[in-house]
């Protein structure tokens, strides 16, 4: 297949595409660099500027870009990058391949769990209804500005991602200096639930709703064994050999990371991959320790 990435320099799109080339694909970047090496399509998503002739004859696109959430503290000007970034480029991409003469056949979207905001111990499918929050609104947002694609007829698959466990980047990278330490222990009251997914399996899923046709709208990209807290801690601690007794209470995340804390750290969604596994994908890490020794 011809595929076009954005976002190919982030913590996915840089597995990404060699994963992708070595299995065959010809792949193509979409890139804000406004000189453009080879199998380079400049774009400039904040002045809506995108060369829609060299997206022509594409059979998929998988649309990773966006500001990083956690690269620093938000106020009111990094909370609106996160979402600018995020919704106008989605929407500048999904109109652009919608006016061309040949299009894709799929547009893969991210997105994240971030969209049930914060549900308890409630299991969460693709049906279950969105939550409060920022980054809830955020991503009803983000997915809905992929409409332009979806109302041409392109299948658009929007992939809500969950934790990543990778040491190239991600949460996990910035956990491990302080659980190396022996400085790591739970978070808040350590009874939320982080919904996680090894980087191996997520590239796997990308493939897998990019090659199968039933697959459009919301689908989890999580693994189907969401950790609460305090087990995340105590695998991540027996994986690194190093105790876990230094507790980070939640009026202390919040003095440290203001409303970062309420968003990211202290929510629980249990959320469950129920299409990925209907539709026949198998999880290669699918058990939490198994995916941090491989992870590390």
């Amino acid at each position: 297949m011809k595929i076009l990435v954005t976002g190919s320099h982030g913590l996915i799109g840089s597995a990404l595409i060699p994963f992708l080339t070595t299995g065959g694909h010809e792949v193509l970047r979409l890139v804000r660099n406004p000189n453009p090496a080879t199998n380079e399509i400049p774009w400039d998503p904040q002045a809506g500027v995108i060369d829609n002739e060299q997206l022509e004859g594409l059979d998929a696109v998988v649309h990773l870009a966006g500001e990083n959430i956690a690269s620093k503290r938000w106020n009111t000007a990094q909370k609106k990058r996160i979402r600018e970034s995020r919704v106008h480029g989605t929407r500048l991409l999904s109109e652009s391949i919608a006016r061309l003469n040949d299009p894709p056949k799929v547009l893969v979207c991210a997105s994240a769990v971030g969209y049930f905001g914060d549900r308890g111990d409630e299991e969460l499918d693709e049906q279950s209804e969105p939550g409060t929050g920022f980054l809830a609104d955020v991503c009803r947002d983000w997915e809905a500005a992929a409409d332009p694609a979806r109302e041409k007829g392109i299948r658009v698959v929007n992939l809500r991602f969950g934790v990543i466990l990778s040491s190239a980047g991600g949460a996990l990278a910035k956990m491990l200096l302080p659980f190396k330490l022996g400085l790591g222990g739970v978070v808040g009251s350590g009874k939320q639930y982080w919904s996680w997914i090894a980087l191996d399996d997520v590239l796997g899923a990308i493939l897998h709703v990019i090659s199968n046709d039933d697959l459009n709208g919301p689908v989890n990209c999580v693994s189907p064994n969401p950790a609460t807290n305090r087990e995340f801690t105590k695998t991540l601690g027996r994986v690194l050999k190093r105790p876990t007794v230094f507790p980070l209470p939640a009026f202390a995340a919040r003095l440290a990371l203001g409303e970062m804390a309420d968003e990211l750290l202290l929510p629980s969604a249990r959320v469950i991959p129920k299409r990925l596994q209907e539709s026949g994908y198998e999880f290669q890490y699918p058990e939490l320790e198994e995916a941090l020794r491989h992870a590390l």
